[in-house]
Parts: structure tokens; C-alpha cells; sequence
């Protein structure tokens, strides 16, 4: 099952671009960009449908602008992404020169990791 948008023309397997609502008391058909949720009041139309939508006499078409610009990765989230994962890489800071001078002590913890405790022994 796909996850994108059809347009809603019958027969039209183009993916969709903008969604367009009526506004009925107005008489007004909008069109405007794709809706982050599907309405079951609203059609979605593919780009080829948008450009040659037409309304009823006596109704206008509003147009608002389509962002027709896909937003990528910043270089900044590229950068974030990266320093995040070698983070995550590195070792624990806890050597094992440290859990070996703090072995003199008993029954304290001397590393963790996560979920689970190094404790030293009588």
C-alpha cells in the first residue's frame, strides 16, 4: 500500500499536489496546497486537474499559492545528524584503570552503562 496521495479524479493515478474545498455560503471553490491530512470533504488533484479546474457559473476560484518546493536537509541537520551519531559511538568514559582503584572501596558502584552497575566486592 502506497503512503502518497492520488488525485481524485476518476481514472487519474497522478500523485496529488493540491487540495481543493468548496466553500458553499460563498460560493467559492479554493484551491490551495496539498492538505497534511485527507478530508472526506476535500479532493485532492494532481497538477495536470489544478491547472484546469473550473467552477460552476456565478462561483469564483480562489488559487492560494502552491508550494511546489520539496524542503530537504538543511547542511545544519546534516551536521547536527552526523555529531548526534558519533555521540552515540562513543565509549562510556568509565576505564578500567578507574573501576580498578575504585575496587578498594566495597559494595559501591563504580560504573554504570545504561541499565546496569559495576559493583566491587568485598
Amino acid at each position: 500500500m502506497s503512503l502518497a496521495r492520488r488525485c481524485s479524479r476518476t481514472a487519474c493515478a497522478r500523485p496529488a499536489v493540491a487540495t481543493l474545498t468548496y466553500v458553499y455560503a460563498d460560493q467559492t471553490a479554493v484551491l490551495g496546497p496539498l492538505a497534511t491530512y485527507a478530508e472526506p470533504h476535500a479532493y485532492d488533484l494532481c497538477e495536470f486537474h489544478s491547472d484546469r479546474l473550473s467552477a460552476p457559473r456565478g462561483w469564483e476560484v480562489l488559487r492560494l499559492a502552491l508550494d511546489q518546493t520539496v524542503p530537504g536537509p538543511t547542511e545544519d541537520d546534516l551536521l547536527a545528524l552526523a555529531d548526534a551519531v558519533r555521540e552515540a559511538a562513543r565509549p562510556p568514559a568509565t576505564t578500567a584503570t578507574a573501576v580498578l582503584d575504585a575496587s578498594q572501596e566495597t559494595g559501591r558502584e563504580v560504573a554504570r552503562r545504561g541499565h546496569l552497575r559495576v559493583l566491587t566486592t568485598d
